[in-house]
C-alpha cells in the first residue's frame, strides 16, 4: 500500500509522541521503589537537597533517582525542602514521591508516651521518636515560664502528659505537642473521672501524684486499687495526732528525693533527708507526681478500694503484692516476716 508524505509525517509524528509519553512515564511514573515493603525517609532542618538525594538513593532505582532529580531542579525543591517522615510504599511512582516530599506530604508517627521517673527521661524518649532535641525539651520541662504557660510548675508538670499512644507528625515543634498533650489531657479528665477527684477533695494533679507513688509501690494492677485506699486513708486523716493528715511514709517518695531510684531496702538514716518529696518528715502529697502516672494508677485512685487499712508491708514471699494492717502493731509484724527474708537472700 502506498503511503503519502501526509500519512507518513503522521505515523512519525505519533511514533515520537508515543516515545516520548513512554519515556516520560518510565522517569516520571514509573515505581520509585526497589524495596518489597514501605521504607520511610526522615529529613531535617539540616538537610540539602544533595543530602535529600543521598538519603533516597538506597530505596530507590537509578532511572527513578535520575527522574526525581530532574523533577527536583526543574522546581526549585531545593530553595525549600520540607522536614517531616514520608513514607515510600512499593509501587508508589516517582512523581507521587516528589510530590509528597515537595509539598510536605508527610506520614505520622505513633509515640507513646512513657511513664518515665524524670522529665530529662521523658525528653530523651521523645527525641528518639520525634525530630526534636532532647536538651531543649529537657530545658522546657524545667522551665517555670514553660510549666506555667500550660498551667503547671516544675513539680507537677508531670501530671500533663497521659501514657498513651498518639499519631503526631515526626516534625511537631515542641509548642505544637505540649498542645497537643493539654488537649489529650482534657480528653482523659472528663466529667465522669473530674467528678469522682471533686468527691474525694482531690483535684487532678493530686489523684496524678498520689497515682505515681502507687505506680511506683506495685506492677500488679489488680493490687492497685487497694493500696490507693490506704494512702486515701492516710491522706484524708485527720484528728488530734495529724491535724494535717496522717504522714504517706511512701518508699517510692524516698527513693525519688535520692534520686536513687534501684533501692530495695530503705534505712533509717534515707528518711533523713531535707526534702519536699519526703513523706515520712512531711504530711500529705508531695509537690507533684514522682513519675507520669499510668492510667491504671490514676483510675485506681479514682475507684479505690474503701477499706479501713492504714498500714502495708510488701509479702515475704516477693509476689510484689502487700501484706495490709489496720494497726501499726500488726503491721511491725508484717515487716519483720519482710525483713528476714530480704536477710535470707542477702538483699540490702
Amino acid at each position: 500500500m502506498k503511503v503519502n508524505k501526509p500519512q507518513l509525517y503522521l505515523y512519525i509524528a505519533s511514533a515520537c509522541l508515543l516515545l516520548v509519553i513512554g519515556l516520560t512515564y518510565y522517569h516520571l511514573f514509573s515505581s520509585f521503589s526497589t524495596k518489597p515493603a514501605t521504607e520511610y525517609v526522615y529529613i531535617d532542618g539540616d538537610d540539602t537537597q544533595d543530602s535529600v538525594f543521598a538519603k533516597l538513593s538506597p530505596i530507590a532505582s537509578t532511572h527513578a533517582m535520575n527522574g526525581f532529580r530532574t523533577l527536583a531542579r526543574h522546581s526549585g525543591y531545593a530553595e525549600n525542602i520540607r522536614t517531616g517522615r514520608y513514607a515510600i510504599q512499593p509501587g508508589e511512582g516517582i512523581f507521587t514521591v516528589f510530590r509528597h516530599l515537595k509539598n510536605g506530604l508527610q506520614t505520622p508517627v505513633s509515640i507513646t508516651i512513657p511513664e518515665a521517673r524524670t522529665m530529662d527521661r521523658l525528653a530523651g524518649a521523645l527525641a528518639k521518636k520525634l525530630m526534636l532535641d532532647s536538651t531543649a525539651v529537657a530545658a522546657a520541662l524545667t522551665s517555670d515560664s514553660t510549666c506555667r504557660e500550660y498551667g503547671y510548675d516544675t513539680a507537677t508538670i508531670a501530671a500533663l502528659f497521659i501514657p498513651n499512644t498518639y499519631d503526631v507528625y515526626w516534625n511537631i515543634t515542641l509548642e505544637n505537642l505540649l498542645k497537643r498533650m493539654q488537649k489529650e489531657y482534657k480528653n482523659f479528665w472528663n466529667f465522669e473521672r473530674t467528678e469522682k477527684a471533686r468527691k474525694m477533695g482531690m483535684t487532678p494533679i493530686e489523684v496524678a501524684t498520689m497515682a505515681s507513688i502507687i505506680d511506683e509501690e506495685t506492677a500488679n494492677n489488680e493490687e492497685k486499687p487497694m493500696i490507693a485506699g490506704m494512702y486515701y486513708n492516710r491522706w484524708k486523716l485527720r484528728n488530734g495526732e495529724y491535724p494535717n493528715g496522717m504522714p504517706l511514709q511512701a518508699d517510692p517518695t524516698i527513693k525519688f528525693a535520692w534520686k536513687r531510684f534501684g533501692l530495695r531496702r530503705i534505712y533509717h538514716n534515707l528518711l533523713q533527708i531535707d526534702s519536699p518529696y519526703n513523706t515520712y518528715k512531711n504530711p500529705g502529697l508531695p509537690p507533684g507526681p514522682i513519675k507520669i502516672a499510668s492510667i491504671a494508677g490514676i483510675d485506681a485512685v479514682l475507684n479505690h478500694v474503701r477499706h479501713n487499712y492504714l498500714y502495708m508491708c510488701a509479702k515475704e514471699d516477693f509476689s510484689g503484692t502487700h501484706n495490709f494492717a489496720e494497726t501499726y502493731t500488726e503491721h511491725l509484724q508484717n515487716a519483720a516476716k519482710y525483713s528476714r527474708a530480704l536477710n535470707e537472700k542477702g538483699i540490702k
